[in-house]
């Protein structure tokens, strides 16, 4: 007993930075522990969950960035910005739906700097800085304006303005390039250049358009003045109408042959001559209205003066003496009548005039001829050989008839509009057509295919996970946990020791007691031996005084005994 309350007031042995590990500190040490590791499988429960972000857009500038954000949150699309903040990160599976949807709400529009650039100038800025903060103001208003235009997506302008010199040889002219960066499958004409040259040319002073040098996404020179002059002198607009026109005449004769021949096997072509003069022409002609034609009267006067025989009178002079004025009639009409008798001309008694204007027939005829006028057209037409099953069973291929191609030129003639009086042509040739080689797909190994490298990535990310959680379960929460609630291996073993210790210590009680109690019992067997062999010798001694002194009683009790067994 002495050992063991010697061995229980022992101190513990220090624990961790020297601290003893009392039964307190040691479960408090144990809790801490157990919380961590909980932690962190939380943490690779939810690495092994969480979607894989990928970079939706990147290098953005604010009012895009708020625009994509609101957008984002209204398609209930998670993201979260990268390290830097210049990138927005989507799940990898949502990247591509969420830029077309983006997309069709024109985001991100671009990240060009305007005039705001001016508001925030510092006090003290050099003229030189100054200068150059309003070029980038100017050229970032600029290339707004130009991404106004639908089929441009972003656009940036670069000017070249040199310095102002008050030598007039030393003067040099300002020069611009534009880089355009066009939606997928949009173009621009040569009419829709135009406009954003001269839109250019006309925002800087004494920029001609000549100096102005338009580029796309893919290097083409899109201000070329010779695309300008080609195509004997034609506008655009002109240059398309006249291939709209040819596409419609294509258009018309496959759509009516295709279901005779099949859409794979006719092909077809048209050249159209368009005249664009545009001519007028002015005719006035005359039409004679005299006897028998039909004629109109303009204007008609007639006068009748009754008096007596002439008298001088009135003013003298010349002026009284002046003959009556002629009466006029046109050339063609009729003769002016003097009815004027002579009798009457004698005496002076009477006179009468009549003067009558016949309309003069005009015709004014302005002829117009409107620009667009189709000259000549001329048809080629391609016509497959006709597939046939035999009586085989097999697929040949032959020829069309006479009749079969008749059929086919005239249907195509109609569909044309084809007139002889303009010298319009058509011609249709039937031949085999070409079939492309068939190249052997490509035997991708399976370890190589992309699903099947994407579907191991996720699977390897839920089993390292999975291995992960394992490994802190097992190895760190549940040994922690049995060290808390007392089931360790140490402590179990510490309870069978003291068990063990117990169970000895019990038994070398029990053998001692039992040691004891075999001592004094003995010591009572021999203390009882000795008083019955006392017992025993004093009954002897009476039993022999009884059978000396009375025989008879002996030899009754010992003939009860005989008769009892």
């Amino acid at each position: 007993m002495a050992t063991a309350n010697e061995a229980t007031l022992t101190p513990p042995p220090p624990g961790l930075f020297g601290i003893p590990q009392t039964p307190g500190v040691r479960t408090i040490v144990l809790s801490i522990g157990a919380a961590i590791t909980i932690a962190i499988m939380v943490g690779v429960w939810m690495w092994s969950q969480a979607p894989d972000y990928r970079v939706l857009f990147s290098n953005f500038n604010d009012r895009d960035g708020g625009a994509i954000v609101a957008a984002l949150q209204q398609m209930n699309v998670p993201y979260k910005y990268s390290e830097g903040g210049n990138a927005i990160l989507v799940p990898s599976n949502q990247v591509h739906d969420a830029r077309l949807k983006l997309a069709s709400q024109g985001l991100p529009k671009g990240g060009n700097v305007g005039f705001e650039l001016m508001e925030n100038q510092k006090l003290g800025i050099s003229q030189f800085l100054e200068q150059v903060n309003f070029q980038r103001a100017l050229e970032g208003e600029l290339a707004r304006s130009i991404q106004s235009v639908s089929a441009v997506q972003t656009a940036r302008v670069h000017l070249a303005i040199p310095k102002a010199s008050v030598f007039v040889r030393e003067q040099q002219k300002p020069t611009a390039s534009v880089i355009l960066n066009l939606y997928p499958s949009r173009v621009l004409d040569q009419q829709q250049v135009s406009a954003i040259l001269h839109l250019v040319a006309s925002s800087i002073p004494e920029l001609s358009a000549k100096n102005v040098t338009i580029v796309d996404q893919n290097g083409n020179l899109l201000s070329d003045p010779s695309k300008q002059v080609a195509n004997n002198n034609l506008d655009p607009s002109q240059l398309k109408y006249v291939q709209e026109f040819q596409q419609s005449i294509v258009k018309k004769v496959e759509s009516i042959i295709s279901p005779i021949v099949g859409i794979q096997n006719v092909r077809a072509e048209a050249t159209a001559d368009i005249d664009f003069s545009r001519s007028e022409q002015a005719a006035e002609t005359y039409r004679p209205n005299s006897p028998p034609e039909a004629s109109t009267i303009r204007s008609q006067q007639s006068s009748e003066t009754y008096g007596k025989p002439a008298v001088a009178s009135g003013v003298p002079g010349a002026l009284s003496n002046q003959p009556p004025v002629p009466a006029t009639a046109p050339i063609t009409g009729a003769p002016a009548v003097n009815a004027q008798a002579n009798a009457a001309s004698a005496t002076g008694l009477t006179q009468k005039d009549s003067t009558v204007n016949f309309e003069v027939d005009k015709t004014i005829r302005y002829t117009q001829q409107a620009m667009g006028g189709l000259k000549r057209l001329s048809v080629a037409v391609v016509v497959n050989y006709k597939t046939e099953i035999d009586k085989s069973g097999k697929s040949i291929t032959r020829a069309l008839t006479e009749l079969e191609k008749t059929q086919i030129t005239d249907l195509a003639r109609e569909a044309m509009g084809f007139s002889k009086e303009r010298g319009d042509t058509l011609n249709v040739v039937n031949s085999p057509f070409a079939t492309p080689e068939k190249v052997p797909a490509e035997d991708i190994p399976l370890w190589k295919q992309t699903d099947v490298i994407q579907t191991a990535k996720e699977l390897g990310k839920y089993l390292i996970g999975a291995l992960l959680l394992l490994y802190l379960f097992f190895g760190y929460l549940k040994p922690t946990l049995n060290k808390l609630t007392g089931k360790d291996k140490e402590s179990l073993k510490k309870e069978k020791e003291r068990e063990r210790e117990e169970a000895e210590e019990e038994a070398r009680q029990e053998a001692e007691e039992e040691e004891a109690a075999i001592v004094s019992l003995n010591s009572e067997a021999e203390a009882q031996t000795k008083k019955q062999l006392s017992s025993y010798e004093i009954n002897m001694d009476m039993a022999r005084q009884l059978a000396s002194s009375d025989p008879k009683i002996v030899a009754n009790v010992i003939k009860t005994w005989v008769s009892n067994e």
